[in-house]
């Protein structure tokens, strides 16, 4: 079969046409639908921002710095210079016998120990390692309660209050079966701010 001109005149429309239509559905519609979808789903499609008082104050599923006493402290972070950077999001690569990461663990055991009145042996482990992300918003159950006497003592509440505060705060296993338990750090303090207040 020859090629005419007339020939190549049709498949180069029929081309055109076709890259049009997909330009649309793939460029314009599918965006939009995905787009719309996120909608229908408040909250899950912005980063769920955690307001107080009107004011954002974070994202439930990215973890920040808490520093003091008072407050329950987060996972460590690898992610940027200072931790908790989002744009610098990852772990230290640093593998299990680094010298730098096992000197890091030490130091970190030796600090959480003497703030929390713990026992180093008895320090939860995700108080020592950062996360794979570095900017995991949530801590296990064990470190919160291991934290609650030094947050009571903070805030002159009782330990009871605190230690009931992180049960609220304790979400089970997903689907009842996959993954850890966990506890928000963000919502904890935030509900640990509203009950001292």
């Amino acid at each position: 079969m020859s090629l005419t001109f007339a020939n190549l005149v049709r498949q180069a429309r029929t081309g055109l046409l076709l890259l049009i239509a997909a330009t649309v559905v793939l460029g314009v519609l599918y965006p939009l639908a995905v787009f719309g979808i996120g909608r229908l789903t408040p909250g899950r499609a912005d980063g769920q921002i955690v307001s107080s008082g009107g004011t954002a104050v974070g994202s439930r599923i990215i973890g920040q710095a808490f520093t003091g006493d008072q407050w329950f402290w987060p996972r460590p972070s690898a992610a940027g210079k200072d931790g908790y950077d989002p744009t610098s999001s990852g772990a230290s690569n640093l593998g299990p016998n680094n010298p730098d990461l096992l000197k890091a663990v030490e130091e970190r055991r030796a600090a959480v120990a003497a703030a929390d009145g713990t026992n180093p042996a008895d320090v939860a482990p995700d108080a020592l390692t950062a996360s794979g992300s570095g900017l995991d918003p949530d801590i296990s159950p064990e470190y919160a309660r291991q934290q609650v006497a030094r947050v009571a003592g903070a805030r002159g509440l009782s330990e009871q209050q605190v230690a009931d505060l992180v049960a609220q705060h304790t979400a089970g296993r997903q689907l009842g079966f996959l993954g850890e338990p966990t506890v928000n750090v963000l919502e904890l303090n935030l509900a640990l701010q509203a009950l001292a207040s």
